[in-house]
Parts: C-alpha cells; sequence; structure tokens
C-alpha cells in the first residue's frame, strides 16, 4: 500500500557525499508527486539555505527547515511560512558558562539572519562546510536577538553528556538542545524538531502521520522516525536511527531512497 505522504531528511539521506542529488533521485521524487503522493523535504538546514534545499529537491511541496523551526508551504505560486519561531540569544549566554566549566573553552556559531545564502555569525573562522562564516565577539552574539539555531562543535564522545548537562542548566521551555549528528550540538527554540513541524503538514493535509513514510540518516531524525508510520534508514545512518527503523535502505551515495521508492511505486515493495 502507498503512503499518504514522503517525508525526507536532505543531507546524508538524499544527498550524496558529493553534496550532489542524482538525475534518478529527482525522478523518482516526481513520480511520487504524479501520482499524488506529497513529497517533504525534512532537514536541519536553515531558511537561509531554502533556495539550495529546493534545487536538490524540486517536486518537494512543503519543507520543514531548521530542524522544525521554519515550515514552508511550496504548493503555491509563492512560497508561504506555515511556522516561523526563534528563541533569545540571552538564552545562550545563561548556558554557555556552565557548559564551558564542565567541558572547557566551546565556540558559538549561530543562524541569525534567513536571507538566500545569507551568513552564519562565529566567534571562529573555521567551519566544516562551505558556508559563508562572518565573525562577532562572543558578546555580539549574545545579545543580538532572536536566533533561529545556535551550534557548538564538540567530540562526537561528549556530545550526548553536554546534551544532558545543557538541559539541566537551561529550562526545556526556554529552548531545546540536541546532538544533531557527531561532532555538533544544535540549540534551537523549544518544541522544535522534524516530528513537530511534519504535523504542521499532516494537519494540513488531514492525513495521519501513521500513513507517512520517512527517511533519514541521523540523530536529528529520530523524532520523525518515532512519529511516522513506517521508516526506513539509509545504510550509511546513526546506529541508533536503524535500530529504530523498520527497514534499511542502500546508503545515500547508492541513491537508496530513490531505489526504495521506485520499488515501492512499481509494486515491489
Amino acid at each position: 500500500m502507498l503512503p499518504k505522504m514522503v517525508v525526507t531528511d536532505l543531507d546524508g539521506t538524499v544527498v550524496r557525499s558529493d553534496f550532489t542529488v542524482s538525475d534518478y533521485t529527482h525522478q523518482v521524487m516526481e513520480r511520487c508527486s504524479r501520482a499524488g503522493i506529497p513529497v517533504v523535504g525534512a532537514t536541519g538546514r536553515g531558511p537561509r539555505l531554502t533556495g539550495t534545499s529546493r534545487s536538490q529537491l524540486p517536486s518537494a511541496a512543503y519543507f520543514v527547515l531548521g530542524g522544525g523551526s521554519r515550515v514552508l508551504d511550496l504548493t503555491g505560486d509563492a512560497p508561504v511560512t506555515m511556522r516561523d519561531v526563534r528563541f533569545p540569544s540571552s538564552a545562550l549566554a545563561a548556558l554557555m558558562p556552565g557548559l564551558e566549566e564542565r567541558f572547557g573553552p566551546l565556540k558559538v556559531t549561530v543562524e541569525v539572519l534567513d536571507a538566500d545564502e545569507a551568513p552564519l555569525w562565529s566567534e571562529d573562522s573555521y567551519w566544516p562546510y562551505p558556508d559563508m562564516i562572518t565573525l562577532h565577539t562572543r558578546e555580539e552574539l549574545f545579545e543580538v536577538g532572536p536566533v533561529i539555531k545556535a551550534f557548538l562543535q564538540v567530540d562526537a564522545e561528549v556530545g550526548g553528556e553536554l546534551v544532558d548537562l545543557a538541559r539541566k542548566i537551561v529550562a526545556p521551555e526556554t529552548i531545546e538542545v540536541i546532538q544533531a549528528w557527531p561532532g555538533f550540538v544544535e540549540i534551537c527554540a523549544p518544541n522544535v524538531d522534524k516530528a513537530i513541524g511534519c504535523t504542521l503538514v499532516t494537519d494540513h493535509l488531514g492525513i495521519k502521520p501513521e500513513e507517512v513514510i520517512v527517511f533519514g540518516d541521523q540523530l536529528n531524525d529520530v523524532p520523525i522516525f518515532r512519529w511516522a508510520g513506517h521508516r526506513v534508514a539509509v545504510g550509511n545512518a546513526h546506529p541508533e536511527l536503524i535500530e529504530l527503523a523498520d527497514e534499511v535502505a542502500a546508503s545515500n551515495d547508492e541513491d537508496g531512497v530513490a531505489a526504495y521508492l521506485d520499488r515501492l511505486l512499481a509494486g515491489l515493495i
């Protein structure tokens, strides 16, 4: 039986290691759309990467961006914002002393601007991805105002411990702290995750979560894996996500999502 909605993460799931999406994936996603199955891109990428995200998943009818902080309806002539939530930068000022007392100096990077390809603001010029960075003092970061998302780069083996401590320092109604992928901790507004963002879409369309199939690879996909009716991890996924999955597809570099959906649309699954 075909799902009533397809939700997929981007990086590490349909986006390959060389940062491209195959023509095959584009073709299969378009087939889903033509079959009346809306495609939703659910990504940790912030609104400033909306253009890039749409170019990599052009068949998407909706986008859940920033891990759930921004939800876009792309079904009309112009995008419609269904959700836009942020948190005060002063919450970082309350959080960082306790974290650095335990873990030593940490670098803060924040996502403040949402214009297309807008830069991230950071204390340091190093960033492991091809994003533009502008340098700011920590005081400027703490006083910038509403923040879409903040990032801390940490050793992968201590990420979980840091998240646990952060949740004790700052009340959950102030911020949400997650280990999004190894080496990175993300700080978002409360009640922000991909499942909450996708729920806005399913409520809008009158679809039940159990009628949704979801694809993912990393820890920030855990909420939608617990939410959706059928969960498929790509072969390169984090072990915790594979454990939650109903099935495991081929890796992102093998176009695992497209191959799975291709078989599903052909009635072979």
